[in-house]
């Protein structure tokens, strides 16, 4: 298992740290997961909060691995998830508990080390039907267009040549990341992970690694594509001239070097919401429900659709088609006389 999903979102308690890290049938599921799963670095890091919660749940911090998984039973995993609902936990954490608790105890059931798996006769909670948030295409172009309309107030005020070429780099490069999310409804964590030979301008497509480490071709439009070589000439220029970029050169640089992180790119997208006259609360992953939206209002057909996001499942994509059904009726009661 590796150390940084082993430490990183447990419970802030070394025993239980511990535990966690010395037991083998968790060693071993952590393995698994990644081995034959191929799951993400945030699923496992999912999995292990959840483990470690029911550890603490049913043995509190003073257990000592390894652990007694064998007397697990129904009523000790029914007297956890009763827990949650009765926090008013989101039902999809809940759900996400009972799956991660499930896949475990189902794997050592699977390695005959325990007879039967307490938590497969829990059942999922429903979810709310929640509809995606999505921007219409002029604040799409109002979004887009705002790192140039910022960050030129700012330029203009700067007089070190230095800090107006990083500044003038801003520009191009936030307008790329904005152009790109939106162009490809590509996933914010897959734009982070893009390197230089995985983009093919000649065919107009970036190759990304999705959930599941699931790698696909990602249609880029001009606009986007234009912004891209823009932003990449530009960081190249940056690079001479700057002493402190990291090697090989990430896609997308942060004032000390390096590559941008997730978290930044919704720092700086805030930023550029509240230009737009746009509510500040709206994630990047708005761009990629307002890709898929805008497709299907265009008459694209719902399995071209899923192809694009990398949705595994169909059912994941249909949501959208409930945004257009809504935008229809819209138009609909504007439109029609006796609507």
């Amino acid at each position: 298992m590796k150390k940084n999903v082993n430490q990183e979102q447990l419970p802030k308690n070394n025993s239980i740290q511990t535990v966690i890290g010395n037991d083998r049938w968790i060693r071993f599921f952590m393995r698994y997961l990644e081995g034959e799963r191929n799951v993400s670095i945030h699923t496992l890091k999912s999995y292990l909060i959840d483990i470690a919660q029911f550890t603490i749940s049913l043995w509190g911090n003073a257990v000592k691995p390894p652990l007694p998984w064998q007397d697990v039973d129904q009523f000790a995993a029914r007297k956890f998830i009763v827990y949650f609902q009765k926090k008013d936990s989101a039902p999809t954490t809940v759900g996400r508990k009972i799956s991660a608790l499930r896949s475990f105890f189902r794997f050592m059931v699977r390695e005959e080390y325990i007879q039967s798996n307490p938590f497969s006769g829990l059942r999922l909670p429903k979810r709310k039907k929640i509809l995606p948030c999505v921007l219409s295409i002029q604040e799409v172009k109002r979004l887009i267009d705002a790192p140039r309309q910022t960050t030129k107030e700012t330029l203009a005020k700067s007089k070190n040549t230095k800090q107006r070429l990083w500044q003038d780099y801003a520009i191009l490069r936030d307008t790329a990341i904005l152009e790109v999310l939106y162009s490809s409804g590509m996933r914010l964590s897959e734009l982070t992970g893009i390197i230089e030979a995985n983009i093919d301008f000649i065919s107009g497509v970036i190759k990304v690694r999705g959930k599941g480490k699931k790698e696909r071709l990602c249609p880029i439009g001009r606009p986007a594509e234009k912004a891209m070589r823009m932003a990449l000439k530009k960081r190249d220029e940056v690079a001479r001239v700057f002493k402190t970029i990291n090697t090989p050169c990430p896609i997308f640089l942060n004032r000390k070097g390096g590559s941008l992180s997730a978290r930044s790119i919704e720092r700086i997208m805030k930023r550029y919401l509240v230009k737009a006259n746009l509510d500040p609360r709206i994630s990047p992953h708005a761009l990629r429900h307002s890709f898929a939206t805008h497709m299907l209002d265009a008459g694209a057909d719902l399995r071209s659709v899923q192809e694009l996001l990398g949705h595994a499942s169909l059912s994941t994509t249909q949501i959208y088609t409930h945004v257009t059904i809504e935008h229809l009726k819209k138009v609909y009661e504007q439109a029609h006389p006796r609507a």
